[in-house]
């Protein structure tokens, strides 16, 4: 085993070690939360490894880093997750490749990527990006619609052509009532998604916590987790 693969292979036995440990306090059965990799800024070679490891879920948030990186693991297995704030005029490339797209949170994007998944004959999954520090109608610094909002674009994925709303995703937010509170912040997500599965009962999807706060996360409900650095190690800074 190379020195990279039995680091990744270590990582990721804690980070599931820790999963399984929130889940237990929390009475959840570990089954319930699918670990997703953040690979933005590895190579290649260690989505690889990770997919040896028994990874199938992997995450990016750059269209230019991630069509290529992507295409490089075509034979593989894989459904890649797009996290990142996505430009409508990027949604066609980012159609190509993701299953997921986690950051849907207005109506031209909506629209953009409908008109990419008829295009390329797909169904791809939307979660709408709450955005839990905005304002009322307003977007939060990290991107993501407001809670007030949700119905109204929950309303237009569900009914656009070539798209699936499979459910809701947050960052914990560094401004507003949930400000270093996690725990609170996941658990109005899961809030809010109740109320969506009462009009949209398949969205079942709940993406919130990465490294740090995975526990508050799982303990709140999230059906998904994104951890990239407790996975892959400190990310290189991009100069």
């Amino acid at each position: 085993m190379s020195d990279r693969k039995a680091e990744l292979s270590r990582n990721l036995t804690a980070v599931r070690e820790r999963i399984a440990a929130a889940c237990a306090a929390a009475g959840r059965d570990p089954g319930e939360v699918t670990l997703i990799a953040v690979t933005k800024t590895y190579p290649a070679d260690d989505v690889r490894i990770l997919h040896s490891l028994g990874v199938r879920e992997v995450a990016e948030n750059r269209d230019q880093e991630a069509a290529p990186k992507a295409a490089a693991c075509a034979d593989l297995s894989l459904n890649w997750h797009f996290v990142g704030q996505l430009q409508t005029n990027k949604a066609r490339s980012v159609v190509g490749y993701a299953g997921e797209i986690q950051s849907v949170d207005r109506l031209r994007l909506v629209t953009a990527l409908s008109a990419a998944a008829v295009r390329a004959g797909r169904e791809v999954g939307c979660l709408l990006q709450v955005a839990l520090d905005a304002e009322s109608g307003e977007r939060g610094e990290r991107g993501g619609v407001a809670p007030d909002g949700v119905e109204e674009l929950a309303a237009a994925v569900a009914g656009a052509e070539g798209l699936r709303l499979d459910g809701l995703m947050t960052v914990a937010p560094l401004a507003g009532p949930f400000a270093g509170r996690q725990r609170a912040a996941f658990e109005r997500l899961v809030e809010i998604s109740s109320r969506l599965r009462a009009d949209h009962p398949a969205a079942t999807m709940v993406s919130a916590g990465m490294s740090a706060d995975l526990e508050e996360a799982v303990q709140a409900g999230a059906t998904h987790v994104r951890v990239g650095t407790a996975v892959l190690g400190v990310r290189p800074r991009l100069g």
